[in-house]
């Protein structure tokens, strides 16, 4: 079914286009060709410059990703996890940092905050694994363009507890 213009994603998606070009990554998709781009709702968001403004003025700006955009794949108790990191970077210990750029409103309150680290929590091992890195090595955190405040979770999950939260979820079988 086709679903209405979703003006939130639309933003986070620029947000993100204009990242890729500003660290000269290539970009995945051309906001134009997006499904409803061309609907009406679709029209040009002016908080988009808003928010490039705050990243500017973040410690994240004069910092320079080894990785923009990086797909992963993670086996997680049988189940294949697939996704993309916004951005990788080196730490001054020799490890690395993942983060994810969000251009919505930091978490409202710790269950909030506690499902939206789970994917912190699968970015970190994913990056672990690939990089051959020890989990401790790998740091994860969300950036809260707006605000300019980055979120790094001391309690991510790690691999075991990962494993128990997928093994958790029913299989489609067991679904009514």
């Amino acid at each position: 079914m086709p679903r209405p213009p979703a003006p939130l994603a639309r933003r986070g998606t620029l947000f993100h286009t204009w990242l890729e070009t500003l660290w000269g990554a290539p970009k995945l998709v051309d906001v134009d060709e997006l499904p409803g781009s061309a609907d009406e709702g679709g029209v040009q968001d002016l908080e988009i410059a808003t928010l490039q403004d705050a990243f500017l003025a973040s410690e994240w700006a004069e910092r320079n990703p080894i990785e923009v955009e990086a797909p992963f794949e993670l086996l997680v108790a049988g189940v294949l996890l697939r996704g993309r990191v916004d951005a990788v970077f080196s730490t001054d210990s020799g490890g690395i940092e993942v983060v994810d750029w969000k251009t919505g409103s930091p978490p409202r309150d710790s269950a909030d905050s506690a499902v939206k680290t789970v994917q912190l929590a699968a970015y970190r091992l994913a990056f672990a694994r690939l990089r051959g890195l020890p989990l401790e090595r790998v740091g994860a955190a969300f950036h809260y363009v707006r605000e300019n405040f980055t979120l790094r979770p001391a309690d991510l999950l790690g691999e075991s507890e990962l494993e128990s939260l997928v093994t958790a979820v029913p299989q489609s079988s067991d679904l009514v």
